[in-house]
């Protein structure tokens, strides 16, 4: 794609946004660390204690978290608190729903198709 040449319906920031996004959310630590931030705000010390990594690993797993809006970080007395920021999801997730006018896939009745397929070459045999 040309520089200059921006997908439908999307402006530069917003790229830049939806990039910034998906690249924190690509690391499997990062996306554990926002699960945890789910169920409430969380000291640095205590996002980092169920990973075997150093707490400055932690902070910059953190630190692109932050910069990409996933998340919000404030000093209470000489601790940093985490905090979830969902609204930042909102654009990659009106993106994705652009792909939403495929038909989910109903994996209960591939797995009948597939079972009923791989069954009647067997009997074929007979």
């Amino acid at each position: 794609m040309v520089d200059d040449e921006m997908p439908l319906g999307l402006c530069r920031g917003m790229v830049l946004s939806l990039d910034t996004v998906f690249a924190a959310l690509a690391d499997p630590t990062r996306r554990a660390i926002l699960s945890m931030l789910l169920e409430d705000d969380m000291a640095v010390t205590d996002v980092a204690e169920p990973f075997e990594i150093s707490l400055a690993a932690i902070s910059k797993h953190l630190g692109l978290l932050a910069s990409a809006g996933l998340i919000s970080q404030e000093k209470r007395g000489r601790v940093r608190w985490c905090k979830l920021e969902p609204d930042a999801l909102r654009e990659a997730s009106v993106w994705m729903q652009g792909f939403g006018q495929f038909e989910p896939v109903n994996l209960d009745a591939f797995e009948r198709f597939l079972a009923a397929e791989l069954v009647a070459p067997e009997a074929e045999c007979d």
